[in-house]
């Protein structure tokens, strides 16, 4: 059977959420996914998003009502996966305890700003990263809480340029997880659209998403 995924985009202009969102759809469509893309954020907690295989929000900040942010947590739970990249994940629904929960990662940082630092590829033996050597991005370096659980794919690590309290820090980039039946991919790589056409960035965001799905 075809597979369904939903991208709900939104929140700060910055991050051009609307184009990335239609990356996502090309991605996953080129997968034989059928996708529906919308900036309701209520879509995400309807009472029928279980029947999504995959839901990506691509989101900065944002709310749901407790009742749907139940709803989005128990398609979770149930199987239906989440994915997300750069502030999706990270950003979204800062306030919900049960989203960051699922998320498992949350954005607190990303000194020095736009910058050149280095992701190295951790586990070049997983699907995701195969085939993908360690590269030089100049980009927002994200600095992350994030749930110990994660299974780290890639990392990068702070020079202590801008930061010196976080010299040496090693931080997952791309990692992969699940909660409960629900598997769950985050990639920190895409700050706006146009970096997502970046071969790395994309192969890893592509497979990323279909690795996640039910």
């Amino acid at each position: 059977m075809t597979k369904k995924a939903l991208v709900v985009w939104g929140g700060m202009e910055l991050h051009t959420p609307e184009r990335g969102a239609h990356v996502v759809r090309q991605l996953l469509e080129e997968e034989g996914f059928t996708v529906t893309v919308t900036p309701d954020y209520d879509a995400l907690g309807a009472e029928d998003v279980g029947s999504n295989d995959l839901v990506v929000p691509v989101i900065t900040d944002g709310a749901l009502a407790p009742e749907r942010m139940n709803n989005l947590i128990a398609a979770i739970r149930a199987g239906t996966g989440l994915a997300g990249y750069h502030m999706g994940l990270a950003t979204t629904f800062r306030a919900s305890v049960p989203f960051r929960y699922a998320a498992s990662v949350y954005w607190v940082q990303h000194p020095g700003n736009i910058m050149t630092y280095r992701v190295d590829v951790t586990r070049s033996d997983h699907p995701i990263m195969a085939g993908i050597e360690s590269f030089e991005h100049t980009s927002e370096q994200y600095y992350l809480n994030y749930d110990p659980a994660v299974d780290v794919l890639a990392t990068t690590t702070f020079s202590g340029e801008h930061h010196p309290w976080r010299k040496d820090v090693v931080m997952p980039v791309v990692f992969t997880t699940t909660h409960d039946k629900g598997r769950v991919f985050y990639s920190s790589l895409g700050h706006t659209a146009d970096e997502l056409e970046i071969p790395q960035i994309r192969t890893i965001l592509k497979r990323g998403l279909v690795w996640a799905a039910r």
